[in-house]
């Protein structure tokens, strides 16, 4: 079978392209440069000439506060570019495997793990954009992971900001009133990995819920950070979101429940300090 992943210079693609090789599957990988997503007729062309039969789309527009005032961009990229990936698949009969976000729930919740079932209610152009592309992805066979807080050893992204800062300043302040659940890029890349090689994803389509386990605020996910690379001499000071103004409101609480994808997959999931242990050993390992 051959398998098309889209934005696979980001955190996710890049561990998806590790994994390749194991596979009895021949994978192709793609970013802007080689394939515009957003164009109908390039995709259509693309998965006719490599006999395409399953997408993985690691593409998006995740820049969450640029999307405030960019949000035909994020649109483009989140919704329209799903909607010719699942365009694509369903006219070849195959499936599109897509990456959302907690930021369909949006606003405030009464601290309870959000279900797949729970309704969606985003409060920025970032939320907007991603659940129009869950809308769009459902024309197709498709399985949508909802994720949160992803981070890895490549791109730029919360830890290597952290990492950086705790090493770097004497003090820090992070927010310690948003709550969720930190997702290592390569524990989410072995979950799809994992469903397309003994083809699960067959038999199973919809919206499936994956973050690592346990739960902590930004705060918590900072003095983990900065405990395990070693970096103790940073004074890390939690604060209220109020004093980072951002022109979108944030999740306050948007942990997870895996309870879906685990009973549906029979797969476990990994608790969020060891896979942070694993990340940061392979960050100080390639040094």
């Amino acid at each position: 079978m051959n398998i098309l992943v889209t934005g696979s210079n980001g955190q996710l693609g890049t561990h998806m392209r590790l994994l390749a090789p194991q596979s009895k599957h021949s994978w192709l990988f793609t970013d802007v440069a080689e394939l515009d997503i957003t164009s109908k007729d390039t995709v259509l062309s693309f998965v006719n000439e490599h006999s395409i039969q399953l997408i993985v789309n690691c593409a998006g527009y995740t820049n969450v506060d640029r999307a405030e005032s960019d949000e035909a961009t994020a649109l483009r990229v989140n919704a329209v570019a799903v909607a010719n990936l699942a365009e694509a698949m369903h006219q070849v009969d195959g499936t599109l495997i897509h990456i959302s976000t907690d930021y369909v729930f949006g606003g405030n919740r009464n601290n309870t793990p959000c279900t797949e079932a729970e309704p969606v209610n985003p409060t920025g152009a970032y939320g907007r954009t991603k659940l129009a592309g869950e809308q769009a992805a459902a024309a197709c066979r498709h399985i949508i992971f909802r994720t949160s807080w992803l981070y890895s050893e490549y791109g730029k992204n919360f830890l290597l900001t952290m990492l950086n800062l705790t090493a770097t300043r004497p003090e820090l302040k992070v927010v310690f009133d948003q709550v969720g659940t930190p997702t290592y890029a390569g524990d989410l890349a072995r979950a799809i990995f994992d469903i397309v090689e003994e083809g699960s994803y067959l038999q199973h389509q919809g919206i499936f819920n994956f973050s690592n386990e346990g739960v902590c605020s930004w705060f918590d996910f900072t003095k983990e950070i900065a405990r395990q690379s070693g970096h103790t001499s940073c004074n890390i000071l939690p604060c209220h979101s109020d004093e980072f103004p951002s022109p979108v409101k944030r999740p306050a609480y948007s942990v997870l429940d895996k309870t879906k994808y685990k009973q549906t997959f029979h797969r476990s999931v990994p608790y969020w300090t060891d896979s942070l242990t694993i990340c940061i050993n392979n960050i100080t390992r390639n040094r």
